[in-house]
């Protein structure tokens, strides 16, 4: 993969979107992970794609991966001693299984590092399930810090990890 566009979806990406999310979904079931098993939030995707905080990561012309990058600190997870304005964060990354492997998460993850740091942001947060080991060795291994877990009985996801703005100077893509 060399030449990777990413550019804000736009509202009639939506299906597009839920594509990618829907492809993603299905890959985790195949391999016993009970995650992202309901349908995308739909409601969801569609005001993320009109504030243009959804984006696309295309690679020859073709839509392959998809993350929303804002700054919305879940109320649940992010205290206010956690400094919530102080970092962007992620939710929904999906990377096409046909592009899968190809380090596409990790640029993508980079790239969403570096609209951090443009944006005078600390750190780039997200949340992850909280029994989906494999992710929580992905997102280490990109240079995230496992900050704790919050179990809340209601909620999937809990793994909290953030990583520094920029580029992580350990970190070779």
């Amino acid at each position: 993969m060399t030449n990777l566009l990413i550019r804000p979806g736009r509202p009639d990406e939506l299906g597009t979107v839920e594509t990618l999310l829907r492809g993603a979904s299905s890959w985790l079931a195949s391999r016993g992970i009970d995650q992202w098993q309901y349908p995308p939030h739909r409601d969801r995707i569609a005001v993320a794609l009109e504030q243009g905080v959804c984006f696309l990561a295309f690679e020859d012309g073709e839509p392959i991966a998809t993350i929303q990058v804002d700054g919305f600190a879940d109320p649940e997870f992010w205290t206010p001693e956690d400094d919530p304005d102080g970092a962007l964060y992620v939710h929904r990354m999906a990377v096409s299984r046909e592009a899968a492997g190809g380090g596409v998460g990790a640029r993508l993850l980079d790239w969403a590092a570096d609209l951090a740091a443009s944006q005078g942001k600390r750190w780039l947060r997200l949340d992850a399930w909280k029994d989906n080991e494999g992710l929580h060795r992905y997102y280490e291994g990109e240079g995230f810090t496992l900050l704790r877990i919050v179990d809340l009985p209601h909620r999937r996801s809990g793994a909290l990890f953030q990583r520094p703005s920029g580029r992580a100077p350990d970190i070779n893509h």
